[in-house]
């Protein structure tokens, strides 16, 4: 069972996270943080020494392992890796969606904001793009691709995600998400057809 300190430092990586994705990184300040998460006013400094840096990099690895969690779920549930991709962005168009396209992807706006100014913040970035093109590499071998083939396809993938959130939330429509899906998911398709034909 998690400790009081351990909670109170994961309402405030929650926090910090949801403020980022409706005001960005420089527009959350360490008080409204502490006000949405319920906390004591010196218990920023002491789960995060390095302050907003250090609390930033938590929110980032949280938002890493919720799309990590949702690209998990859609392999789970899909029969393919272009109905894995496909799921994986509808549950994401539904998401920003339903937030009136104020929830966006928080990694892209640290990265956009912070990724010149801070290492530790760019690294973490790195990190959790990182964590979700391994498990779609594993899936695209899983599903035929050679290892070079399957990495360089999921990189792909999720710069294209990616790329239509922010072009969702600029238009105010999920359909830069839908129509995303749709290619990726034809893409997925193509390649993998390909590589059994030379199997």
């Amino acid at each position: 069972m998690a400790s009081k300190g351990d909670l109170t430092k994961a309402r405030l990586a929650e926090s910090m996270l949801e403020l980022i994705q409706t005001s960005g990184y420089s527009g959350t300040g360490l008080n409204a943080v502490i006000e949405r998460a319920g906390a004591p006013k010196g218990s920023i400094y002491f789960h995060f020494p390095k302050g907003k840096e250090g609390l930033g990099v938590a929110a980032v690895d949280l938002a890493a392992k919720q799309f990590e969690a949702l690209i998990a779920e859609a392999a789970a549930s899909a029969g393919s890796a272009a109905g894995a991709a496909r799921a994986a962005v509808e549950a994401l168009a539904t998401i920003v969606g339903e937030s009136d396209f104020r929830l966006g992807c928080p990694v892209s706006v640290v990265t956009l904001e912070m990724g010149a100014e801070s290492e530790r913040l760019r690294q973490a970035c790195a990190t959790a793009f990182e964590s979700w093109i391994t498990p779609t590499t594993a899936l695209l071998e899983a599903n035929g691709l050679e290892a070079a083939e399957a990495r360089s396809l999921a990189t792909v993938v999720v710069s294209t995600i990616e790329g239509a959130v922010i072009v969702s939330r600029a238009m105010k429509s999920t359909q830069p998400l839908l129509s995303a899906a749709d290619v990726v998911a034809e893409l997925i398709d193509q390649r993998c057809q390909a590589a059994e034909k030379t199997r």
